[in-house]
């Protein structure tokens, strides 16, 4: 019984550890693989600005940004300017949202994602290493391999289209200030959204 409860106590304390990127630290290596099959490194994009955007299509918080095209422009803007964006869902099989390669292929095509690539999480391990809670959680990796932006993707935590416009685009900010080669403004923010279904 005592040795369990070392064993749990020892898990608790080594949890924290192992997650939650920090910024302004190196964000943590992962590989996963993307919905063609293709093995995906951070390591492939050295030299490249990176966003991480968690996403899971059938929630409102996601939809309210892909509905009318806003992060479909966001992520073209973006790509314009070289930068990698990579859509990451960590939903375990059979929990909500969780998407086959097919699957994630078919639903890029019919809502115009202009992302670099979407990432197959379903073990969780990319998500964990990275202390995603929300769909979506975004960060943003500059060039130099350091985790510059975490948080949401702008400042009204709702799942109203209309709120947008309104609001301050976060992510967008943290992306110009990486390209003017200053530091990012607002580093940090409440991520909002659906919890991640690991």
């Amino acid at each position: 019984m005592m040795k369990h409860l070392l064993t749990a106590a020892a898990l608790t304390f080594a949890m924290p550890a192992l997650a939650n990127a920090v910024v302004g630290q190196p964000a943590p290596a992962f590989t996963a693989t993307d919905s063609n099959g293709r093995s995906v490194s951070l390591s492939d994009y050295k030299g490249k600005t990176v966003v991480l955007e968690w996403t899971n299509a059938e929630c409102p918080f996601v939809q309210k940004y892909y509905s009318g095209g806003d992060m479909q422009k966001l992520q073209a803007e973006a790509r314009a300017q070289g930068v990698v964006w990579l859509n990451v869902n960590s939903g375990a099989p059979g929990k909500q949202g969780a998407v086959s390669g097919a699957e994630a292929n078919a639903k890029m095509k019919q809502q115009g994602f202009r992302s670099t690539a979407y990432l197959l999480d379903g073990d969780g391990a990319v998500g964990r290493a990275y202390g995603a809670k929300t769909t979506p959680h975004m960060f943003v990796i500059d060039p130099k391999g350091t985790l510059v932006y975490a948080g949401g993707i702008d400042s009204i935590p709702t799942a109203n289209p209309n709120d947008i416009s309104k609001a301050q685009p976060l992510v967008k900010q943290a992306l110009a200030d990486v390209a003017a080669g200053k530091a990012v403004a607002t580093p940090t923010s409440k991520p909002y959204g659906c919890s991640v279904k690991y």
